[in-house]
Protein backbone atom coordinates (compact mmCIF):
# COMPACT_ATOMS: atom_id res chain seq x y z
CA UNK A 1 0.00 0.00 0.00
CA UNK A 2 1.11 3.54 -0.62
CA UNK A 3 1.61 5.65 2.47
CA UNK A 4 1.70 9.20 1.10
CA UNK A 5 -1.86 10.10 1.98
CA UNK A 6 -2.62 12.49 4.83
CA UNK A 7 -5.87 12.58 6.71
CA UNK A 8 -7.31 16.06 7.16
CA UNK A 9 -7.81 17.54 10.59
CA UNK A 10 -11.49 18.02 11.48
CA UNK A 11 -12.61 21.62 11.13
CA UNK A 12 -13.72 23.43 14.24
CA UNK A 13 -17.20 24.88 14.68
CA UNK A 14 -15.77 28.37 14.31
CA UNK A 15 -14.24 27.46 10.94
CA UNK A 16 -17.57 25.99 9.83
CA UNK A 17 -19.27 29.25 10.79
CA UNK A 18 -21.66 27.62 13.26
CA UNK A 19 -21.74 26.89 16.97
CA UNK A 20 -23.65 23.62 16.53
CA UNK A 21 -21.94 20.29 15.85
CA UNK A 22 -21.96 19.17 12.22
CA UNK A 23 -24.31 16.30 11.30
CA UNK A 24 -22.82 12.96 12.23
CA UNK A 25 -20.31 14.39 14.72
CA UNK A 26 -20.58 13.75 18.43
CA UNK A 27 -20.73 16.59 20.95
CA UNK A 28 -18.91 16.67 24.24
CA UNK A 29 -20.58 14.71 27.03
CA UNK A 30 -23.18 16.62 29.02
CA UNK A 31 -24.48 16.02 32.54
CA UNK A 32 -27.51 14.34 30.96
CA UNK A 33 -25.22 12.03 28.97
CA UNK A 34 -22.43 11.01 31.33
CA UNK A 35 -19.45 8.85 30.53
CA UNK A 36 -19.22 9.05 26.73
CA UNK A 37 -20.40 11.23 23.84
CA UNK A 38 -22.02 8.60 21.60
CA UNK A 39 -25.73 8.59 20.77
CA UNK A 40 -26.07 6.52 17.56
CA UNK A 41 -23.97 3.41 17.05
CA UNK A 42 -23.94 1.30 13.87
CA UNK A 43 -22.00 -1.98 13.59
CA UNK A 44 -20.88 -3.37 10.21
CA UNK A 45 -19.32 -6.72 9.40
CA UNK A 46 -19.76 -10.48 9.16
CA UNK A 47 -20.52 -13.28 11.64
CA UNK A 48 -18.06 -11.88 14.19
CA UNK A 49 -20.12 -8.69 14.55
CA UNK A 50 -23.45 -10.47 14.10
CA UNK A 51 -22.56 -12.41 17.25
CA UNK A 52 -22.30 -15.99 15.99
CA UNK A 53 -20.97 -18.23 18.75
CA UNK A 54 -22.90 -16.31 21.41
CA UNK A 55 -26.46 -17.66 21.08
CA UNK A 56 -29.23 -15.81 22.90
CA UNK A 57 -32.94 -16.49 22.23
CA UNK A 58 -33.78 -13.09 23.73
CA UNK A 59 -31.66 -11.20 21.19
CA UNK A 60 -32.73 -10.23 17.65
CA UNK A 61 -31.59 -12.93 15.26
CA UNK A 62 -30.93 -15.31 18.14
CA UNK A 63 -27.35 -14.14 18.79
CA UNK A 64 -25.93 -11.56 21.17
CA UNK A 65 -22.22 -10.99 20.53
CA UNK A 66 -19.65 -8.34 21.43
CA UNK A 67 -21.40 -5.49 19.53
CA UNK A 68 -24.67 -6.00 21.43
CA UNK A 69 -22.69 -6.05 24.67
CA UNK A 70 -20.94 -2.81 23.74
CA UNK A 71 -24.28 -1.21 22.82
CA UNK A 72 -25.80 -2.30 26.12
CA UNK A 73 -23.00 -0.57 28.02
CA UNK A 74 -23.17 2.56 25.87
CA UNK A 75 -26.94 2.77 26.41
CA UNK A 76 -26.57 3.10 30.19
CA UNK A 77 -27.51 6.64 31.18
CA UNK A 78 -28.29 7.65 27.58
CA UNK A 79 -32.06 7.64 27.20
CA UNK A 80 -31.89 8.58 23.51
CA UNK A 81 -29.15 6.10 22.57
CA UNK A 82 -29.80 4.17 19.33
CA UNK A 83 -28.09 1.07 17.93
CA UNK A 84 -28.15 -0.74 14.58
CA UNK A 85 -26.28 -3.91 13.62
CA UNK A 86 -26.04 -4.52 9.86
CA UNK A 87 -23.58 -7.44 10.02
CA UNK A 88 -24.43 -10.73 8.28
CA UNK A 89 -22.52 -13.98 8.63
CA UNK A 90 -20.32 -15.12 5.75
CA UNK A 91 -20.07 -11.71 4.10
CA UNK A 92 -16.92 -10.87 2.13
CA UNK A 93 -15.41 -7.40 2.14
CA UNK A 94 -16.95 -6.31 -1.17
CA UNK A 95 -20.38 -7.49 0.03
CA UNK A 96 -20.04 -5.51 3.25
CA UNK A 97 -19.06 -2.44 1.25
CA UNK A 98 -21.91 -2.86 -1.25
CA UNK A 99 -24.64 -3.83 1.20
CA UNK A 100 -23.81 -2.12 4.50
CA UNK A 101 -21.73 1.04 4.11
CA UNK A 102 -24.31 3.38 2.52
CA UNK A 103 -27.17 2.13 4.75
CA UNK A 104 -24.90 2.80 7.74
CA UNK A 105 -24.14 6.33 6.53
CA UNK A 106 -27.86 6.95 5.98
CA UNK A 107 -28.49 6.21 9.68
CA UNK A 108 -26.30 9.22 10.64
CA UNK A 109 -24.28 7.48 13.36
CA UNK A 110 -21.68 9.16 15.53
CA UNK A 111 -19.98 5.80 16.21
CA UNK A 112 -19.27 3.12 13.61
CA UNK A 113 -17.49 -0.19 14.08
CA UNK A 114 -16.35 -2.21 11.08
CA UNK A 115 -14.61 -5.56 11.02
CA UNK A 116 -14.33 -6.83 7.45
CA UNK A 117 -12.00 -8.82 5.22
CA UNK A 118 -11.55 -11.79 7.54
CA UNK A 119 -13.52 -14.15 5.31
CA UNK A 120 -11.46 -12.97 2.32
CA UNK A 121 -8.08 -13.41 4.02
CA UNK A 122 -8.70 -17.03 5.03
CA UNK A 123 -9.71 -18.06 1.50
CA UNK A 124 -7.10 -19.38 -0.96
CA UNK A 125 -5.57 -16.45 -2.79
CA UNK A 126 -6.75 -13.86 -0.28
CA UNK A 127 -4.62 -10.76 -0.91
CA UNK A 128 -4.17 -8.69 2.28
CA UNK A 129 -2.74 -5.72 0.35
CA UNK A 130 -5.66 -5.51 -2.08
CA UNK A 131 -8.14 -5.93 0.75
CA UNK A 132 -6.50 -3.13 2.72
CA UNK A 133 -6.75 -0.79 -0.29
CA UNK A 134 -10.48 -1.46 -0.43
CA UNK A 135 -10.76 -0.89 3.31
CA UNK A 136 -8.86 2.38 2.96
CA UNK A 137 -11.46 3.71 0.51
CA UNK A 138 -14.24 2.52 2.79
CA UNK A 139 -12.84 4.21 5.88
CA UNK A 140 -12.53 7.42 3.86
CA UNK A 141 -16.28 7.33 3.21
CA UNK A 142 -17.14 6.51 6.81
CA UNK A 143 -14.87 9.16 8.31
CA UNK A 144 -16.31 11.82 6.00
CA UNK A 145 -19.53 11.55 8.05
CA UNK A 146 -17.69 12.89 11.10
CA UNK A 147 -18.36 9.70 13.06
CA UNK A 148 -15.79 7.97 15.22
CA UNK A 149 -14.79 4.82 13.32
CA UNK A 150 -13.40 1.70 14.99
CA UNK A 151 -11.37 -0.82 12.97
CA UNK A 152 -10.39 -4.30 14.16
CA UNK A 153 -7.23 -6.28 13.66
CA UNK A 154 -7.72 -10.02 13.34
CA UNK A 155 -6.84 -12.26 16.30
CA UNK A 156 -3.69 -14.35 16.40
CA UNK A 157 -4.99 -17.64 15.00
CA UNK A 158 -1.71 -19.54 15.09
CA UNK A 159 -3.02 -22.12 17.55
CA UNK A 160 -6.32 -22.84 15.78
CA UNK A 161 -6.38 -26.05 13.72
CA UNK A 162 -8.15 -24.73 10.62
CA UNK A 163 -7.01 -21.11 10.39
CA UNK A 164 -3.43 -21.40 11.65
CA UNK A 165 -2.09 -21.90 8.13
CA UNK A 166 -3.12 -18.38 7.10
CA UNK A 167 -1.65 -16.66 10.15
CA UNK A 168 0.92 -14.83 8.02
CA UNK A 169 -1.73 -13.31 5.75
CA UNK A 170 -3.73 -12.17 8.78
CA UNK A 171 -0.62 -10.51 10.23
CA UNK A 172 0.05 -8.63 6.97
CA UNK A 173 -3.56 -7.50 6.76
CA UNK A 174 -3.38 -6.32 10.36
CA UNK A 175 -0.30 -4.18 9.68
CA UNK A 176 -2.04 -2.64 6.66
CA UNK A 177 -5.08 -1.88 8.81
CA UNK A 178 -2.86 -0.10 11.33
CA UNK A 179 -1.73 2.17 8.50
CA UNK A 180 -5.32 2.76 7.39
CA UNK A 181 -6.39 3.64 10.94
CA UNK A 182 -3.49 6.07 11.38
CA UNK A 183 -4.23 7.74 8.03
CA UNK A 184 -7.84 8.45 8.84
CA UNK A 185 -7.58 9.07 12.57
CA UNK A 186 -9.69 5.96 13.20
CA UNK A 187 -9.67 3.94 16.42
CA UNK A 188 -7.95 0.54 16.27
CA UNK A 189 -9.37 -2.30 18.39
CA UNK A 190 -6.41 -4.68 18.50
CA UNK A 191 -7.55 -8.28 18.81
CA UNK A 192 -4.10 -9.56 17.81
CA UNK A 193 -2.74 -8.04 21.03
CA UNK A 194 -5.57 -9.52 23.13
CA UNK A 195 -3.62 -12.57 24.25
CA UNK A 196 -6.53 -13.91 26.30
CA UNK A 197 -8.07 -15.04 23.00
CA UNK A 198 -5.47 -17.80 22.74
CA UNK A 199 -7.35 -19.72 25.44
CA UNK A 200 -9.53 -22.46 23.86
CA UNK A 201 -12.43 -21.44 26.10
CA UNK A 202 -12.63 -18.14 24.21
CA UNK A 203 -13.73 -20.06 21.11
CA UNK A 204 -17.05 -21.69 20.23
CA UNK A 205 -17.35 -25.43 19.56
CA UNK A 206 -16.81 -24.88 15.82
CA UNK A 207 -13.33 -23.41 16.56
CA UNK A 208 -14.07 -20.65 14.05
CA UNK A 209 -16.15 -18.22 16.12
CA UNK A 210 -15.82 -16.80 19.58
CA UNK A 211 -17.69 -18.22 22.56
CA UNK A 212 -19.83 -16.06 24.88
CA UNK A 213 -16.71 -15.62 27.01
CA UNK A 214 -14.74 -14.52 23.95
CA UNK A 215 -17.40 -12.01 22.90
CA UNK A 216 -17.54 -10.65 26.46
CA UNK A 217 -13.75 -10.22 26.53
CA UNK A 218 -13.71 -8.46 23.16
CA UNK A 219 -16.56 -6.13 24.16
CA UNK A 220 -14.61 -5.03 27.23
CA UNK A 221 -11.52 -4.42 25.07
CA UNK A 222 -13.53 -2.27 22.63
CA UNK A 223 -14.95 -0.14 25.43
CA UNK A 224 -11.51 0.22 27.00
CA UNK A 225 -10.10 1.29 23.63
CA UNK A 226 -12.82 3.95 23.34
CA UNK A 227 -12.08 5.12 26.88
CA UNK A 228 -15.61 4.31 28.06
CA UNK A 229 -16.27 3.22 31.63
CA UNK A 230 -18.20 -0.05 31.74
CA UNK A 231 -19.32 -2.90 33.97
CA UNK A 232 -17.74 -5.80 32.02
CA UNK A 233 -15.38 -7.34 34.52
CA UNK A 234 -12.75 -9.89 33.45
CA UNK A 235 -14.15 -13.41 33.71
CA UNK A 236 -12.35 -16.21 35.51
CA UNK A 237 -11.31 -18.90 33.04
CA UNK A 238 -11.55 -22.39 34.44
CA UNK A 239 -8.54 -24.64 34.09
CA UNK A 240 -9.16 -27.30 31.47
CA UNK A 241 -8.74 -30.95 32.42
CA UNK A 242 -5.99 -32.83 30.65
CA UNK A 243 -7.14 -35.11 27.85
CA UNK A 244 -5.32 -38.16 26.68
CA UNK A 245 -4.43 -38.58 23.01
CA UNK A 246 -7.32 -40.93 22.28
CA UNK A 247 -9.94 -38.54 23.70
CA UNK A 248 -8.48 -35.54 21.91
CA UNK A 249 -8.34 -37.45 18.63
CA UNK A 250 -11.95 -38.53 18.98
CA UNK A 251 -13.06 -34.94 19.64
CA UNK A 252 -11.12 -33.73 16.60
CA UNK A 253 -12.87 -36.28 14.39
CA UNK A 254 -16.28 -35.29 15.77
CA UNK A 255 -15.47 -31.62 15.16
CA UNK A 256 -14.35 -32.28 11.58
CA UNK A 257 -17.52 -34.23 10.83
CA UNK A 258 -19.87 -31.65 12.37
CA UNK A 259 -18.21 -28.38 11.38
CA UNK A 260 -15.25 -28.69 9.01
CA UNK A 261 -16.87 -30.87 6.33
CA UNK A 262 -19.99 -28.65 5.98
CA UNK A 263 -17.72 -25.59 5.81
CA UNK A 264 -15.67 -27.13 2.98
CA UNK A 265 -18.81 -28.24 1.13
CA UNK A 266 -20.15 -24.68 1.19
CA UNK A 267 -16.84 -23.40 -0.24
CA UNK A 268 -16.97 -25.94 -3.09
CA UNK A 269 -20.58 -25.11 -3.88
CA UNK A 270 -19.91 -21.36 -3.60
CA UNK A 271 -22.56 -21.03 -0.95
CA UNK A 272 -22.54 -18.98 2.22
CA UNK A 273 -24.02 -19.51 5.66
CA UNK A 274 -25.40 -15.98 5.23
CA UNK A 275 -27.52 -16.82 2.18
CA UNK A 276 -31.08 -15.70 2.91
CA UNK A 277 -30.07 -13.99 6.18
CA UNK A 278 -30.89 -10.34 6.80
CA UNK A 279 -29.40 -7.89 9.28
CA UNK A 280 -30.67 -8.46 12.81
CA UNK A 281 -30.98 -4.75 13.67
CA UNK A 282 -31.28 -2.85 10.35
CA UNK A 283 -32.63 0.34 11.91
CA UNK A 284 -31.08 2.50 14.61
CA UNK A 285 -33.44 2.17 17.54
CA UNK A 286 -33.41 2.05 21.34
CA UNK A 287 -31.34 -0.74 22.82
CA UNK A 288 -32.91 -2.77 25.59
CA UNK A 289 -30.19 -4.94 27.10
CA UNK A 290 -30.95 -8.55 27.85
CA UNK A 291 -29.56 -8.28 31.36
CA UNK A 292 -27.86 -11.66 30.95
CA UNK A 293 -25.03 -12.52 33.33
CA UNK A 294 -21.66 -11.45 31.99
CA UNK A 295 -20.15 -14.04 29.65
CA UNK A 296 -23.22 -16.27 29.83
CA UNK A 297 -25.15 -18.11 27.13
CA UNK A 298 -25.27 -21.63 25.87
CA UNK A 299 -23.15 -23.13 23.11
CA UNK A 300 -24.48 -22.80 19.59
CA UNK A 301 -26.09 -25.85 18.02
CA UNK A 302 -25.02 -24.99 14.48
CA UNK A 303 -22.42 -22.43 13.47
CA UNK A 304 -21.54 -21.10 10.05
CA UNK A 305 -18.43 -19.47 8.65
CA UNK A 306 -16.28 -16.76 10.15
Amino acid sequence: MTQNLQHPSPRSDQENGTSDPAPGTHPDPSPEQPGHPFNRYVALGDSFTEGIGDPSPESPGGHRGWADRVAEELAHGHKDFAYANLAIRGRLLNQIIDEQVQPAIDLHPDLITICAGGNDVIRPGGDPDRLAEEMDHTITRLRETGATVVLFTGPDIGATPVLGSVRGRVAIYNENLRTVAARHDAVLADMWALRELSNPQMWAPDRLHFSPLGHHTIAAMVLDTLGVDHSLEPQEVKELTHKNWRTARSEDLDWAREYLVPWVVRRVRKRSSGDGISAKRPDAGPFFGSGMPQGSSEAADTLGEV
